[in-house]
């Protein structure tokens, strides 16, 4: 099984993969786990990711084109899923959308 991790923290998400179940499943080839740098998709010169909401307001939101670039590269280099099935080869499901 094969998975893909995009995440802008992408050291603070090793330590804990690479212990105990899923440090085994990993060894004996059962999972194959990539961290990704959510930022190694981002065209500017400072790798933002993040922008003002539309309206203004507080707080900040995550740029969907970095996201984007992210799941269509990935889905060109992995195996392609069963269909019904996303990127990482987890089952769309009503419920997962809405969740």
């Amino acid at each position: 099984m094969k998975i893909d991790i995009v995440t802008l923290f992408p050291e603070i998400c090793r330590a804990p993969l690479s212990e105990s179940i899923m440090k085994r499943a990993q060894e004996k080839g059962i999972v194959e786990l990539h961290i990704h740098n959510l930022r190694d998709w981002t065209t500017d010169k400072h790798h933002v990711v993040d922008d003002a909401p539309f309206g203004g307001g507080q707080g900040m939101v995550m740029k969907p084109e970095p996201i984007f670039a992210a799941v269509e590269d990935l889905k060109k280099t992995s195996n392609p899923p069963s269909p019904g099935y996303g990127v990482a080869g987890v089952a769309i499901t009503k419920a997962s959308i809405t969740a």
